[in-house]
């Protein structure tokens, strides 16, 4: 996917351009508001990650800029300023989502995920992989064709690991993905899930797919 990067930092700007890459993005950087602002409008990157606090324009006034020409657009806004009324100013003028300074890349990355996903997979209501079908409309899931019950929180971590198929999962990504930043990155809650759904999924012939990676998370087998 195409990001832009409005950042004057420079530190900042190489740390998360670096992570972007990393993932596979094609990441564009601007370092000021007019500059950033022309190259949202003139090259149609799939999404923007713009600071608030940047020379010659402020990221606010870019924003509101950048939404009169792409209404839905996915714009995460960073600051450093953590008060409820500023985060407040930044999603009344359209930001999409917003991060305080500073952040782990984590976090950006898995907010990048979810607002990065296609619109086909938004409005996909079936999810598959490695024997696993879930109707996401009906909350419904089976294993070779046999019901599988979940809990509500189970069923959320399924179908985390079913829009990752084959992707090693941190512990923060999947608490950032399913609890929605609301534990302590040092709680076990993961680990406790995963527990519960490897019961449930497992069979006397064929274990649960999902494995542990060592010194990362978790991965679901795509096959």
């Amino acid at each position: 996917m195409r990001i832009l990067l409005v950042e004057d930092e420079r530190g900042i700007a190489d740390f998360v351009e670096r992570a972007l890459r990393a993932q596979g993005h094609d990441v564009e950087v601007a370092t000021d508001g007019p500059d950033g602002e022309g190259r949202a409008l003139a090259t149609d990157p799939d999404l923007v990650i713009l600071d608030v606090m940047l020379p010659g324009r402020s990221g606010i006034d870019v924003l509101r800029n950048i939404r009169r020409a792409q209404p839905v657009l996915p714009v995460i806004m960073l600051t450093a300023r953590a008060e409820v009324a500023d985060k407040v100013t930044g999603l009344d003028a359209g930001a999409t989502d917003y991060i305080t300074k500073p952040f782990s890349v984590e976090e950006l990355l898995a907010r990048v995920r979810a607002h990065l996903r296609t619109p086909a997979q938004v409005a996909a209501t079936r999810l598959t992989a490695a024997g696993i079908e879930m109707d996401l409309l009906r909350r419904t899931v089976t294993r070779d064709a046999e019901p599988v019950h979940l809990s509500a929180k189970e069923f959320d971590l399924l179908a985390f690991f079913l829009e990752h198929p084959g992707s090693a999962l941190s512990r923060e990504q999947i608490l950032n993905g399913v609890w929605d930043y609301d534990h302590d990155p040092g709680t076990n809650v993961v680990d406790v899930y995963v527990g519960y759904l490897r019961r449930k999924l497992g069979r006397p012939d064929r274990p649960a797919p999902i494995e542990t990676v060592r010194s990362v998370g978790y991965r679901l087998r795509a096959a």
